[in-house]
């Protein structure tokens, strides 16, 4: 009997050791739902919201039309940002980046010491990440761009000063180029 209890012991520690060495390494990080509890989402058009950009971090008519929020574990959120003629965004960073996908309308984009650049309806814009940097419409044209950025650490934009008009109204490199 003993024997037979030993034997007992012997296979379920080993079946317990067997089941342990196939478990994935323990992480600090949140689980993502399996496959089995995500499903496929739809945000309708209109369905959220539009509001006006905050005076603080934009000159003139802005208004912002959210996409999608951050969904883990993805980290990335999106939104359409209509600029009416002359307004702009105030000068801003991202930590990881953004990448501006114009679609309408003709606007201007510039980094820190650089010159101002125009962009077009079609134009695809990478801002690298830390870069000082501003866009917004031209002076003429309204302008709509999708922006997509990164969270890090749950932040996406550092927004510091206003765009004056001196440095709005420098001279415009063509998008000829």
């Amino acid at each position: 009997m003993k024997l037979l209890g030993a034997t007992v012991l012997m296979l379920a520690l080993f079946a317990w050791a067997s089941a342990q060495r196939n478990q994935p390494e323990a992480s600090p990080f949140p689980k993502a739902p399996g496959p089995a509890t995500q499903t496929i989402t739809i945000t309708r058009s209109g369905s959220q919201p539009s509001r006006q950009a905050p005076a603080a971090n934009f000159t003139g008519s802005v208004r912002v039309d959210p996409l999608f929020p951050a969904n883990h574990p993805s980290n990335i959120s999106a939104a359409r940002v209509t600029f009416e003629p002359g307004a702009r965004a105030a000068w801003h960073s991202h930590p990881l980046g953004q990448i501006l996908i114009v679609t309408s309308g003709s606007g201007l984009v510039q980094q820190w010491d650089g010159p101002i650049n125009e962009i077009r309806e079609g134009d695809v814009v990478w801002i690298p990440p830390g870069k000082k940097h501003w866009h917004g419409a031209s002076p003429k044209s309204a302008m709509s761009h999708i922006a997509l950025v990164e969270q890090l650490d749950g932040k996406s934009t550092e927004w510091l000063e206003t765009v004056n008009e001196t440095e709005y109204r420098a001279p415009v490199r063509s998008g000829q180029e």
